[in-house]
Parts: structure tokens; C-alpha cells; sequence
């Protein structure tokens, strides 16, 4: 039973005590201020995740440049990976695994997914990996035709 007085009014009202359990709730929240509401909501709420990458594993003070023949281009999320048939000093080919960044990135900086393929000449500039594999992390490809793409 709930006793509710309003000035000189009683009333009583038959609820079960899980609906008193839940009003009683609803009171408590309905007199917390609006500013405390918006931290809440704001702390609770999901944000991007915008350092979710780390460069520790590139080199990223000593970058270097590799001219080679693209032998495959993987246009996938998080990012767009390409590898590349790279002469070595000896004349050796080796193949190198360059990281760029995601295909929306690449989209808004002039790249479709047809703008480099297998077969195609380019030079890519970009921080090698630490650990002296060949693995670099892209920052700029020049095509064959001379056209420079931030990466």
C-alpha cells in the first residue's frame, strides 16, 4: 500500500512493491540534475577509437624509398596492403609488404581500388619496419605516369 499526502489530501494506493521499488527509482533520477544526466550519458556512450594503432614498430625518423612491380594489392579494412617485386643491390628480387592506410582514407586522398594493380611499376616512400623485414609503412606512391598519392 502507498500513503501519498498532498497537502490536506491523503491517498492511498494498492501496488505491489516492485512497482513502489521502481517509482521510488524513478524519483531519484527524475531529481538528479541535467548536467550529471550528460556526463553520464557522454561517459557511457561508445567513442571511436582514435589511437588504436601504434607506428613503434616503423621507423618512422629514417624513411626510405623502394621501386618495384606490384604483385598484389589486398583493398581491405583497416588497411591496404600491397606488395611489391624490389631489386636489391645484388639484383636480387625480394618481395616488400607495404601498409597503407584504410580504403576510405585512400578514397578521399584520390585512390580507387583500381589505381594500382599487379603489373604496375611504382615508387612508394615510407618508414621501414624496426625489426629489418621487409615491411614498410607507405606515405607516398608515385605511379608510373609521374602522379604522386599520399598514402
Amino acid at each position: 500500500m502507498l500513503k501519498l499526502r498532498l497537502g490536506d489530501f491523503r491517498i492511498d494506493i494498492d501496488m505491489d512493491r516492485a512497482l513502489i521499488e521502481r517509482l521510488k527509482v524513478w524519483n531519484c533520477v527524475a531529481k538528479t540534475p541535467p548536467i550529471f544526466v550528460m556526463a553520464a550519458a557522454l561517459t557511457l556512450s561508445p567513442l571511436p577509437a582514435y589511437a588504436h594503432h601504434s607506428g613503434a614498430m616503423f621507423d618512422m625518423a629514417h624513411q626510405i624509398t623502394l621501386t618495384g612491380v606490384v604483385t598484389k594489392v589486398e583493398w581491405t579494412n583497416p588497411h591496404t596492403f600491397m606488395y611489391l617485386n624490389v631489386k636489391n643491390d645484388k639484383g636480387a628480387v625480394e618481395e616488400w609488404a607495404i601498409e597503407i592506410n584504410s580504403p576510405n582514407f585512400l578514397r578521399h586522398n584520390g585512390w580507387t581500388s583500381s589505381t594500382v594493380s599487379a603489373g604496375d611499376t611504382i615508387t612508394c616512400t615510407g618508414a621501414p619496419a624496426k625489426s629489418g623485414s621487409r615491411f614498410m609503412h607507405g606515405m607516398t606512391v608515385e605511379l608510373s605516369n609521374g602522379v604522386q598519392l599520399r598514402s
